[in-house]
């Protein structure tokens, strides 16, 4: 069956949600800001849900892939201007966050700090999180998400930016047409980010 790509809306918070709390897991950044497994697999999907409610589906960046009505993956995109999360959006979504981070919330913060400052001041697309379910994983719900609004990005002539949490993940970006621009090292035996632009097309 085919894979469908569809905007999402506020009843799917939860499900999307879910799927990008499973997605990221094994994430070295949200492995390094939440170590303990138990506890990422129980709260990370909260984090996920406060960046959606309170920031990414306003911006009108958030797509589902879906096959027979079912969540493959999922993508939090912010249009050309509107990637700063303005501060009524943070004390929003800060009460989930301090839920699930409790004393190592400030990692958190160190590493939007660090993401800031490596953030191109150009407009443009910003992909902040995608995911794919795990057992769908390789299933094309990744690719239908990124072919999809790449297609947009061209139409509007746009360049576009995101950050690989995995060196792994930077030949899969490259083949969509970012390219590194640099690395972002985090403290504390943190992992690296690598940035990623896309020129216009």
């Amino acid at each position: 069956m085919s894979i469908d790509v569809r905007p999402a809306h506020r009843s799917d918070i939860s499900a999307l949600s879910i799927v990008l709390g499973r997605a990221f897991h094994q994430d070295p950044v949200t492995t390094w800001m939440l170590p303990d497994p138990a506890a990422r697999r129980a709260k990370l999907h909260r984090v996920f849900a406060a960046m959606t409610r309170h920031h990414h589906l306003d911006g009108g960046g958030v797509e589902l892939a879906e096959r027979d009505g079912e969540i493959g993956a999922a993508a939090l995109w912010d249009p050309p201007g509107r990637w700063q999360h303005r501060r009524r959006e943070e004390l929003l979504a800060l009460p989930r966050l301090l839920l699930t981070f409790g004393r190592l919330v400030g990692r958190g913060a160190e590493l939007s700090n660090l993401m800031k400052k490596a953030h191109p001041e150009e407009p443009h697309w910003y992909l902040a999180v995608i995911g794919s379910e795990p057992v769908l994983r390789g299933g094309g719900f990744g690719h239908a998400l990124m072919q999809t609004r790449l297609d947009r990005v061209d139409a509007e002539h746009a360049p576009a930016y995101l950050e690989s949490s995995k060196a792994d993940n930077v030949p899969y970006y490259s083949r969509f047409g970012f390219e590194v621009t640099g690395e972002i090292a985090l403290p504390d035996g943190g992992p690296t980010l690598w940035p990623m632009w896309r020129a216009p097309r």
